[in-house]
């Protein structure tokens, strides 16, 4: 072990390998108890997730993540991936598949608790989950080095606990079963690419940490895995699902740029006409709904406005103005 590792790491701290094997290898030891335990918390946490999402509760989420066991086998395929041991790799990835299921079931069965679809779109815990960016994947890798230290580490364990409540993965998944009982496949989507992004930076975070800590060189790792292409393969899906990510960061920053010059530019607009007021700016698409109030119901020229926005925003944004009282003007 290098010496900045050894400081990150010290030999008197660091965990045996059998001692992360007992932890995140769900094969390993007592089985029966481990699954039985596994399938019960996640349940639970599925079902507990899905309420507090449905009730808009992040008290209740949090509550979820707390203990929701997911993570054990998703750092069981970072350690898999280190220590050269494709079964554990699999095994992981087989209880991660059983696990996204369950939970995908029960926001299903959950959804006939929806009013109206609707009602999901003012949802806080809906919203939050189904437009992720790449700060929600910098936010995961975080919390994956986080983790895989406080495994890798005998003094670090007091913090799981928190690790648990900043990676989310279970609440994604209720989300996706929730939206997609309701029909809302593309809020759904959104939800299931948060939760593979989690996944995914997860296991690139803990391969780094357990990798650090030396585990592929143990007694107990196998000498002839091909971990080169298996970290080939970590980091490819890194790139699938960064790219979708970096993008949808970009697209939203750029909307919300335009969102606040076409507010600006309307507001120039009306700056003659008394009592004016701009609020309640909705996209639809490349379309931008702003809602305008004057004390007499009148508005300037709409000429004047689609001269200020030409220069102001692209040509494939669309706007219009609501006056209220059923009265829309076309912009662009």
């Amino acid at each position: 072990m290098s010496r900045l590792t050894q400081t990150l790491i010290p030999r008197s701290q660091r965990q045996p390998v059998d001692a992360l094997n007992d932890a995140l290898d769900l094969g390993y030891g007592d089985t029966v108890g481990k699954r039985t335990g596994f399938l019960i918390m996640l349940t639970l946490a599925g079902m507990i997730a899905i309420a507090g999402v449905l009730t808009d509760s992040t008290a209740t989420v949090i509550g979820a993540m707390i203990i929701a066991p997911l993570g054990t086998p998703i750092l069981g395929i970072a350690l898999g991936i280190v220590t050269g041991h494709l079964s554990l790799v699999l095994r992981s990835i087989m209880w991660v598949l059983i696990g996204l299921v369950i939970v995908i079931v029960l926001g299903l069965i959950f959804a006939v608790f929806v009013a109206t679809p609707e009602s999901l779109a003012t949802n806080s815990q809906v919203v939050g989950r189904t437009s992720p960016s790449l700060m929600d994947l910098v936010a995961a890798l975080a919390t994956g080095l986080a983790g895989g230290f406080a495994m890798c580490r005998k003094d670090l364990s007091a913090v799981l606990p928190g690790v648990a409540i900043s990676i989310s993965l279970v609440p994604p998944l209720g989300v996706v079963g929730v939206c997609a009982g309701q029909g809302q496949w593309e809020d759904a989507f959104g939800a299931l690419v948060l939760f593979l992004s989690n996944v995914v930076a997860l296991v690139i975070a803990g391969s780094i940490v357990f990798t650090m800590g030396g585990y592929a060189r143990d007694p107990g790792s196998s000498p002839s895995a091909n971990r080169r292409r298996a970290y080939t393969v970590v980091t490819v899906l890194a790139l699938i699902v960064a790219i979708p990510l970096a993008a949808n960061s970009i697209v939203s920053v750029a909307f919300a740029r335009w969102s606040v010059t076409v507010q600006q530019e309307t507001v120039r607009w009306l700056a003659d006409v008394p009592g004016a007021r701009v609020y309640n700016a909705d996209w639809d698409g490349l379309s931008l709904t702003l809602n305008v109030t004057t004390e007499d119901g009148k508005l300037p020229p709409i000429d004047a406005l689609q001269k200020q926005l030409s220069t102001a925003v692209p040509s494939f944004i669309g706007v219009v103005i609501d006056a209220g009282q059923a009265v829309e003007y076309v912009v662009r």
